[in-house]
């Protein structure tokens, strides 16, 4: 990479002499020989992506970390960020930011579209660079992995971008479980309200792109199409090309508890359902079971972890509410979650907040959980400034938010995949579908069109066959476009 940059020019140009700021990375001063740094010394933050979550990203931790690099393809969106932080280089394209300022760089908040947080948080990663990634933490199965591995191998702080594992709800929940106060879990039921964004729509035409974005960069690795205004700089969340929908939105704060609070892994088995699915937009509503194998071994006698089925709704469909409900007590529709246990049943709302036993029992369990005292982006500060070998693990580091991740979008897959019309099979330690055969075959609707002749209603879908087995793959390892590609896979 090139490095040819002239300090005192950027300085100049970033506005950061006239602040009294610097840049020099933490390895040029030598406190990071030992692989630590002071907790009272700045780290030099790139962020790519700053025009939503990553702007609340970056004021959380502004005034106590330096913020030297923004990367952002729509610089109209991201314009009142750029005017807020006059000491950051700006940048459209985070490979010429990496080229340029890769030594002045401590970490890296990556808050992109869902489909490129694997791309550049893995560059990232390569380069021993503390990464922050907004959630969900990938858009497939084998970038999740990629995220774990590198992690590991590169040993950088990580969290991804579900602050409410950070709080004190989450803790409860999976004190209360690891005490045996509701028994054995072997359903949840749990779901959001969302999408607060159109989903189920046809594919649009194209539009002029505006000279304010850049449409190729924000395409990245995804398959190219045309440009519209539907697609960004928000609604992407519930288009195939860019987002995993409602489920990928949402599932990594409702879902974590659950993952956490019974220790899942890989599932066994899923199977998705929704309203019309289209080749390139999310469903209006979806429904889908995940299937988790026992999990015997764990150190407790207080209970046991059977095999337990996970059900998740979306598009306003939410759970059941269970037997037994007290009248002053209601659902949170934002991110209900039920635990039906041998014992008792837990409920807590998105975040794993407000968690409560429809008993009325209050237990006072042991605490299992790490405190979090600080922000969900200041614990990760904090662990970027400890060494590898006495790091303390943030509330959502990769080495859980990748398997946990995996979760998610296998909660995609399904969806996607129903057309097959059976329960899906999953080896998680091969990342492939073992009975997914090279004779299935499905169709999908391309468009959905509806007219009124005569007084009577037209339907009209257009529909194209899929051969399941390749269409699976490239969901689990998409195909990157031409000139964008992943790190290798660590060993």
């Amino acid at each position: 990479m090139s490095n040819s940059m002239n300090r005192r020019s950027f300085l100049q140009k970033g506005g950061a002499a006239a602040l009294g700021l610097t840049i020099i990375p933490n390895i040029v001063m030598g406190k990071s020989i030992s692989g630590v740094t002071a907790p009272s010394d700045k780290l030099n933050i790139a962020a790519v992506g700053i025009g939503g979550m990553g702007n609340h990203n970056i004021k959380a931790v502004k005034g106590t970390e330096n913020i030297v690099a923004l990367c952002d393809v729509d610089w109209k969106y991201a314009g009142p960020v750029f005017s807020e932080n006059p000491g950051a280089k700006k940048y459209w394209d985070w490979r010429k930011m990496y080229d340029e300022m890769g030594k002045s760089i401590d970490a890296v908040i990556v808050a992109t579209a869902d489909h490129t947080h694997a791309i550049v948080a893995a560059t990232a990663m390569t380069m021993g660079k503390h990464v922050y990634v907004q959630k969900p933490l990938t858009h497939s199965v084998y970038e999740s992995r990629l995220l774990t591995k590198l992690a590991a191998k590169y040993k950088v702080a990580t969290q991804m971008g579900n602050q409410g594992s950070s709080d004190g709800g989450v803790r409860q929940v999976c004190d209360w479980i690891a005490a045996g106060e509701i028994g054995d879990v072997s359903r949840v039921d749990c779901g959001t309200n969302r999408p607060i964004w159109p989903q189920g729509l046809n594919a649009p035409k194209g539009q002029w792109v505006p000279d304010t974005l850049n449409w190729d960069l924000f395409t990245g690795p995804a398959k190219y199409i045309p440009y519209n205004e539907i697609y960004t700089p928000w609604n992407w969340r519930g288009w195939w090309n860019y987002g995993t929908g409602a489920l990928g939105d949402m599932a990594c704060h409702v879902m974590h508890p659950i993952f956490k609070g019974l220790k899942l892994g890989y599932p066994t088995k899923v199977q998705g359902s929704s309203t019309l699915l289209l080749t390139d937009c999310a469903p209006t509503a979806q429904s889908v079971r995940l299937t988790f194998p026992a999990r015997p071994n764990m150190d407790t006698k207080k209970v046991k972890y059977p095999e337990v089925e996970v059900y998740w709704t979306d598009g306003g469909i939410t759970p059941l509410i269970p037997k037994g409900m007290p009248k002053d007590k209601f659902l949170d529709i934002d991110g209900p979650v039920i635990f039906h246990g041998t014992k008792d049943t837990l409920i807590c709302s998105c975040y794993g907040a407000n968690p409560w036993l429809l008993s009325g029992r209050k237990p006072n369990s042991p605490k299992t959980q790490r405190e979090v005292t600080l922000s969900h982006e200041m614990d990760w500060v904090r662990a970027c400034k400890e060494s590898p070998e006495n790091r303390v693990p943030t509330a959502s580091d990769f080495s859980e938010a990748g398997p946990f991740n995996e979760m998610v979008v296998m909660g995609v897959l399904a969806v996607r995949l129903q057309g097959l019309k059976k329960e899906l099979e999953w080896s998680g330690e091969k990342m492939e579908f073992t009975n997914v055969t090279d004779n299935d075959k499905f169709k999908m609707v391309i468009s959905d069109d509806f007219s009124i002749k005569d007084g009577h209603p037209t339907f009209n879908q257009s529909k194209i066959d899929i051969a399941a087995k390749p269409f699976a793959q490239e969901l689990i390892k998409h195909t990157y476009r031409e000139g964008w590609s992943l790190p290798a896979m660590p060993a």
